[in-house]
């Protein structure tokens, strides 16, 4: 089935709008992502392969380099550079939270 045929509260982009980025799943997230399917997959089924090919991990998915994902069927270079890109922002934006310069001199501030 299509992405145009579903129904607007099954569409990716339109559920994000609607209820929040985390409302969606992995594979809703990868799919707004990917933007396209391909001839006789639409993207909700692209990126559940996609993340099958991340051994069902996001974190596999993250890894993997982009020559790696564009072994994924239907995702060429512009798709590959696209992931790659977003899962370092999320990298980065992670390493900025957890780099705020506090230091863990005390029980109690790692707790915190």
């Amino acid at each position: 089935m299509r992405i145009k045929d579903m129904c607007a509260d099954e569409m990716p982009r339109e559920r994000l709008l609607e209820k929040g980025a985390a409302a969606l799943s992995n594979v809703e997230l990868l799919a707004i992502l990917l933007r396209t399917g391909r001839d006789g997959k639409n993207v909700i089924d692209m990126a559940r392969e996609l993340l099958q090919s991340g051994d069902g991990l996001l974190g596999g998915v993250a890894q993997m380099s982009v020559e790696s994902l564009c072994r994924v069927s239907g995702i060429g270079p512009g798709k590959a550079v696209t992931l790659a890109a977003a899962f370092e922002l999320g990298r980065r934006a992670a390493s900025e939270k957890a780099d705020d310069g506090c230091q863990l001199s005390s029980p109690a501030r790692v707790f915190s």
